[in-house]
């Protein structure tokens, strides 16, 4: 499978490339906002326990989200051709705890791709983006401020540890979509794992 780890403060078009990346490798899309919010709606044992964990106003534990994780793993990766990692990992335990799942699966991360964009152009562009989001977070810049600032000290640390294992890499985040899009391609193709050889490619190689 083809796993990647897509970084980006909020505003970087992190959407945007995420969802041309499922149609070009076709990649299931794994944010855990997305699973908890699934989970819950279907009253799962681990929707039930995040749930309650944060009506009560606490953050849902790494364990209860690597687990819902791991289904997702379980119901797609025979159909998908991997998985874009979104919103996750946040932490370096995280990351470790990651890691060791994707280890069970006979897979792992590929690459980490980060989408750099500087304070002003993301405040910039999340201001514009609440005027028809509707989203309060989106409309309040110390809100945006403040999410730009938990996300650089976040990534700082998960950076640092896929920088560790040669899977990190940052790429401006400003330009044209498509140009954006064809630097994170060739990122991807050039760690993306190898196709195994046809019987005939094999065969051409060994009467060679």
């Amino acid at each position: 499978m083809l796993n990647i780890v897509l970084f980006g403060p909020p505003g970087a078009g992190k959407g945007t490339q995420s969802q041309k990346l499922i149609t070009k490798y076709n990649l299931v899309h794994l944010s855990t906002g997305d699973l908890l919010r699934a989970q819950i709606t279907q009253g799962t044992e681990l929707g039930l326990t995040a749930k309650k964990l944060m009506d009560e106003g606490l953050l849902v534990p790494d364990a209860v989200v690597i687990g819902m994780i791991d289904s997702a793993l379980q119901a797609k990766k025979a159909t998908a051709g991997g998985f874009i990692f979104d919103g996750f990992p946040r932490t370096v335990p995280q990351a470790a705890s990651l890691d060791q799942l994707l280890t069970q699966h006979d897979s792992g991360i590929n690459c980490m791709i980060a989408l750099e964009v500087g304070e002003e152009e993301l405040v910039s562009r999340l201001l514009e983006r609440g005027k028809t989001s509707g989203r309060p977070d989106d409309q309040d810049e110390s809100k945006i401020r403040r999410r730009v600032t938990v996300y650089n000290t976040e990534t700082a640390q998960v950076a640092g540890y896929y920088a560790a294992q040669n899977k990190f890499h940052a790429l401006n985040g400003i330009g044209q979509i498509e140009t954006i899009f064809d630097q994170i391609c060739t990122i991807i193709d050039q760690n993306k794992p190898a196709t195994p050889e046809s019987p005939t490619e094999a065969t051409r190689e060994v009467q060679a």
